[in-house]
């Protein structure tokens, strides 16, 4: 008897929906056409905002910090595994944040579970968006904390949670993604902010998506709001725009200083290999030095978004670089994307639990490094497979 069987069972009900996934092989570098699978395809289903995954100078930062310093760093950061490279990174981010300190953890997930269970008891209470990140909600449940969830970007909702809890023993919490991963919208960081300061909670913003993308040079949305002093916990990665690995959370002394007694993934994980906390500075230096892929990542939004709506697309309430295309059905979803790919685009098909049921997309993202050209016939596979597949009105023929 297998005690497993019933994994297999859940999986085989996952192909009879249609909703079963096998994971795709990157063959080349993270560009905007690479190698996936044996194709060259058109990639729109990465995070690598601004082109750095492959850049360079970070390539070289790479490989001169492996020579001086080796491949890891052989232990935790409360033992020996401190180094220099992991310090200056912390000392720069905090700089770059307008923030008193940093800690860097090895993913943002871990950097956002790894915080709220932290800082918070039993005898707390979380006040949180509906549609936050799968690492909140985990960080939330992991506190033991009590939760309340308010419905998307509702501030009255949200203020309403406040006021019923004004009077409750216990800290308070209210925490929001600054970009929204599903649906590429903006939080309201501002009212949001000014609920918290108006009822004596901690703010708390995880700004994965909006890291590099959003605010002076990418310092995302508490500075592309000017709310630097009103947000407490700022959470960022290194994964996504800045085009390595790994997560931060930038905030006063002493809470930097608590979670190096207390977060658990930074007590109990091995730190950052040398080569990726070279890679990490010298995107940063890009950032402050290299503002126009900004501006060219911005370019290219406005120009897919425009041309996605013009063909009759639906693209939800995005307000950036993460453009979903909505489709109802994760089976449709999946569909989509599998023959999307037969055709030379790689763009993900994303359904339930990432997202709530009749609510599965195609999850696009451009970069500030794709061309005209690439977005062009990126929108003509969608559109000529849409229409094929009826998710557009077909073009009627004489």
């Amino acid at each position: 008897m297998n005690p497993l069987a019933y994994l297999g069972e859940q999986l085989d009900s996952f192909r009879q929906a249609g909703t079963y996934q096998r994971l795709r092989e990157l063959q080349s570098a993270c560009e905007p056409v690479c190698r996936v699978d044996g194709r060259e395809v058109i990639n729109l289903a990465s995070n690598n905002y601004l082109g750095l995954a492959n850049h360079p100078k970070l390539v070289e930062a790479a490989i001169q910090a492996t020579r001086r310093y080796g491949v890891g760093s052989g232990a935790v950061r409360t033992i020996s595994g401190t180094m220099t490279l992991h310090l200056e990174l912390e000392r720069r981010i905090a700089a770059f944040k307008q923030t008193e300190a940093c800690v860097v953890f090895q993913s943002g997930f871990t950097a956002n579970s790894g915080t709220v269970s932290a800082i918070l008891t039993a005898e707390d209470h979380i006040i949180s968006d509906e549609l936050n990140h799968a690492s909140i909600i985990d960080g939330c449940r992991l506190s033991r904390a009590k939760i309340h969830v308010f419905p998307h970007r509702d501030v009255a909702a949200a203020e309403e949670k406040l006021a019923a809890l004004a009077n409750e023993p216990g800290r308070k919490l209210l925490i929001s993604d600054g970009v929204f991963s599903m649906d590429g919208d903006i939080a309201p960081l501002p009212e949001l902010a000014a609920l918290a300061e108006r009822y004596g909670a901690i703010m708390m913003v995880d700004d994965a998506h909006a890291s590099g993308v959003l605010g002076r040079n990418g310092r995302g949305t508490v500075d592309h709001f000017n709310l630097h002093g009103k947000v407490h916990i700022q959470v960022g990665t290194l994964s996504k725009a800045i085009g390595a690995l790994g997560g931060y959370v930038c905030g006063s002394r002493d809470l930097i200083e608590f979670l190096y007694h207390r977060g658990r993934p930074f007590l109990f994980s091995t730190s950052h290999p040398p080569a990726v906390a070279a890679t990490c500075l010298a995107a940063f230096d890009l950032l402050e030095q290299e503002p126009e892929r900004i501006e060219a990542l911005w370019e290219n939004t406005r120009y897919f978004k425009k041309a996605l709506n013009d063909a009759g697309f639906r693209t939800g309430e995005s307000e950036t670089p993460i453009t979903p295309i909505l489709v109802g059905e994760a089976a449709v979803a999946h569909e989509f994307s599998r023959q999307l790919f037969e055709e030379g685009l790689f763009a993900t098909g994303i359904g339930f639990p990432t997202v709530p049921k009749g609510k599965a997309r195609i999850r696009t993202i451009v970069t500030a490094t794709h061309t005209r050209e690439q977005l062009d016939r990126a929108l003509d596979i969608l559109t000529r497979v849409a229409r094929r597949m009826r998710i557009l009105t077909p073009v009627a023929t004489a």
